[in-house]
C-alpha cells in the first residue's frame, strides 16, 4: 500500500518547504489518506489512464494517484510547491509518471502539457476558480474523458443542477454542454488544512458528444450567458440585447420550439444550443 501524506506529515513538510497556505491561492491541503483513497477509488481509473491533476499542493492526492494512473501530470501555480513536489514523490516506486508543470491552470494548453495527453482530470480543485477551470480544460483538452473533482459544496452542487432547479445557472448548462455530470458525495472541512468554512463535493464527469455540430460552441454559450445575465426576466427580454432586439429574440425562440415567455432556468442544453442555431448568423454578440 502506497505510504500517504497524514496531517503530521503535511504540517512538517509545509514547514521544510517554509510554505504557508494563502487564501488567494484557494490553497487547503488535504491530509487525510482515508479521503485521498476515496477520491481516487470514485474516479474510476483504469491502468492506462493519463490523469491531469490541478492544484497538487504538497502532494497527498498525487501520491494516491501514481500508481492508479499509467501517468499523471500535475498543474500548480505556486512555484515552491511546483518545484518541491518531485522530491516529495522521489521514493515512490512510480515516481517516474509524474511531469510537474509549474503554470495556471487557466491558461495551460494542450502543446504545454505535451505526451501523454490526459484522459482524466482528477483534482482538488481551488474554490475561487473551479468552475472556469473546468470549463477552460474541457474546452482545451478534448483527450479528457472523464474526471472527478473536488470543489465547495455549493459549486458542486451548481455544477450538476438540472434545468427547473433553483440553482441551475450558467455553470450547470456549460458543462452539459461538454458532459454528463453527478454528484459523487460529500467531504467534510476537517480532512483539510487549514481548515475551510464550508463543506466540499465531488463531482464526477463523463464527456460526451456536443447536443449539436452545426452551430459553435461560442455561440451557444452566449446564448447561455444572456439568458442568465437577469434571470427573472422572459427569455424574450433577456436575449433582447444578444439578438438585436426583442422581435428578433422571439422569432429566434418561437423557430427553435422555444416559450418566449419562458426562463433561462427551465430550459436544457439542446434547447439552448437550438436557440444559438435558429438566429441569424450576425446577430450581435453572438460571437
Amino acid at each position: 500500500m502506497t505510504d500517504l501524506l497524514g496531517p503530521a506529515e503535511i504540517r512538517e513538510l509545509a514547514t521544510r518547504l517554509g510554505v504557508a497556505p494563502t487564501k488567494r491561492l484557494g490553497q487547503n491541503f488535504v491530509h487525510d489518506p482515508n479521503t485521498v483513497r476515496r477520491i481516487v477509488a470514485a474516479a474510476g481509473l483504469v491502468p492506462d489512464d493519463v490523469v491531469l491533476e490541478v492544484g497538487p499542493g504538497l502532494g497527498s492526492l498525487t501520491l494516491g494517484l501514481l500508481p492508479a494512473a499509467r501517468h499523471v501530470h500535475a498543474v500548480e501555480i505556486d512555484a515552491a510547491l511546483a518545484a518541491a513536489l518531485p522530491q516529495t514523490v522521489a521514493a515512490h516506486p512510480a515516481a517516474d509518471r509524474l511531469t510537474v508543470h509549474h503554470a495556471d491552470a487557466l491558461r495551460i494548453t494542450a502543446g504545454q502539457l505535451g505526451d501523454p495527453p490526459p484522459t482524466a482530470l482528477v483534482a482538488n480543485l481551488p474554490y475561487n476558480v473551479a468552475v472556469p477551470v473546468v470549463l477552460h480544460l474541457l474546452a482545451e483538452l478534448p483527450t479528457l474523458r472523464q474526471g472527478l473533482v473536488m470543489v465547495q459544496k455549493e459549486v458542486a452542487d451548481r455544477l450538476v443542477a438540472g434545468p427547473g432547479s433553483k440553482i441551475y445557472g450558467v455553470p450547470s448548462v456549460k458543462l452539459a454542454w461538454y458532459a454528463a455530470s453527478r454528484g459523487a458525495g460529500k467531504v467534510p472541512p476537517n480532512v483539510f488544512w487549514p481548515v475551510p468554512n464550508v463543506d466540499s463535493g465531488l463531482v464526477a464527469f463523463t464527456r460526451r458528444e456536443p447536443p449539436r455540430d452545426d452551430v459553435p460552441r461560442t455561440r451557444v454559450f452566449a446564448v447561455i450567458d444572456a439568458a442568465f445575465a437577469q434571470r427573472r426576466k422572459t427569455l424574450r427580454a433577456a436575449l433582447a440585447g444578444w439578438a438585436g432586439g426583442a422581435d428578433r429574440a422571439a422569432a429566434a425562440l418561437t423557430a427553435a420550439g422555444v416559450d418566449p415567455g419562458a426562463r433561462g432556468e427551465a430550459l436544457t442544453v439542446e434547447q439552448f444550443a437550438a436557440i444559438a442555431a435558429a438566429a441569424p448568423v450576425a446577430t450581435p454578440g453572438a460571437e
